[in-house]
């Protein structure tokens, strides 16, 4: 029975690794990596001039015999030079600038969720799918901006200027349902990471219809009746300054 179980487990692992890379769960494709043409360890890769100087700024924030500490801003910077995502070969590239094993930096980016380890778009559209975000809609987020650019979740479109995931909670519950845009269209120059709060299933197709023409939109609430955090209409309550607790001389301390 054991034995049968086992077979049956190993033949759907074999299945699994012989289906394309984009045809596995994204959890599968996170934990795994197949060498492919644009993602194996024989090509050459390493920061670009100005990155290397910002490595080497990095770097002086840690003691000498310490720079694998600088391992998560060091692979966050090859992601932003790499268009958003970070072959093997720019884990192997961090590892020999801080001196340790690649298996070390494989670790890490297989680790954290914001280390993309397959292509996404120029602009890569993070939902935030934590339970306020989720009450107040963001399924319903995610689905309009999958229906609008006709792919599925970790998906790129096919002229490669949006891709779209799933990011848990983003701190901004008072504001939610929201969504980050990580826009790569611009490399590691022009790399901004940009939150756009209290969205609806049509204004998420607005972003987007505003980012593909190349155009800028201020990020934050996109609520025009709410300033930041505050409620629709202005604030009711807090309007002057409150009083100092009488048990307490302030002017003393």
């Amino acid at each position: 029975m054991l034995a049968r179980l086992a077979a049956n487990r190993l033949l759907e692992i074999r299945q699994l690794f012989r289906q394309p890379l984009s045809s596995r769960s994204f959890s599968t494709a996170l934990n795994y990596h197949l060498d492919s043409p644009d993602n194996n360890p024989d090509l050459q890769w390493e920061f670009s001039d100005v990155n290397k100087e910002k490595a080497k700024e990095i770097l002086s924030h840690y003691p000498s015999n310490y720079k694998q500490s600088a391992v998560i801003p060091l692979l966050d910077l090859a992601q932003q030079q790499h268009g958003g995502w970070l072959p093997v070969s720019a884990m192997n590239a961090v590892a020999k600038v801080i001196e340790v094993a690649p298996i070390r930096v494989y670790e890490v980016a297989t680790f954290y969720s914001m280390f993309n380890r397959s292509k996404v778009g120029k602009y890569h559209l993070l939902v935030c799918g934590t339970t306020p975000c989720m009450i107040r809609g963001s399924r319903e987020i995610e689905d309009a901006l999958l229906k609008h650019l006709g792919v599925k979740r970790n998906e790129v479109t096919k002229d490669g200027l949006f891709s779209v995931g799933e990011m848990e909670c983003m701190g901004c519950c008072v504001n939610a349902p929201m969504i980050t845009v990580a826009d790569y269209s611009n490399g590691s120059e022009g790399y901004t990471y940009n939150y756009y709060e209290d969205v609806t299933p049509k204004r998420v197709v607005e972003i987007v219809e505003t980012l593909r023409r190349g155009e800028k939109l201020p990020p934050g609430t996109q609520n025009p009746q709410r300033i930041r955090c505050g409620p629709e209409g202005g604030n009711t309550t807090l309007l002057s300054e409150p009083k100092p607790p009488p048990c307490r001389d302030l002017d003393a301390c």
